[in-house]
């Protein structure tokens, strides 16, 4: 950003702070993605819509509920 410094009416003064630098150079930007190998996506179960949707939901969070002791577990949870 540029700060303007006003020091007297005839000299105005026009400093360039850098506030932060930059993590590594930008000619290494995009390296990972560039060197990981190309996977052709699966071929999958179309997702339901619209009122299906809705009762997919409903059974996932209030008629399918595993009650156990401990910490309740998120919706996307692997364990």
């Amino acid at each position: 950003p540029r700060f303007l410094f006003l020091c007297s009416p005839s000299a105005v003064f026009v400093a360039t702070a850098a506030m932060g630098k930059l993590h590594g150079s930008l000619a290494r930007a995009g390296k990972v993605r560039g060197q990981t190998p190309k996977v052709a996506k699966q071929e999958k179960k179309k997702d339901p819509k619209g009122r299906a949707l809705k009762r997919l939901k409903y059974n996932r969070r209030f008629v399918n509920v595993v009650v156990g002791f401990g910490k309740k577990r998120g919706p996307n949870s692997n364990s």
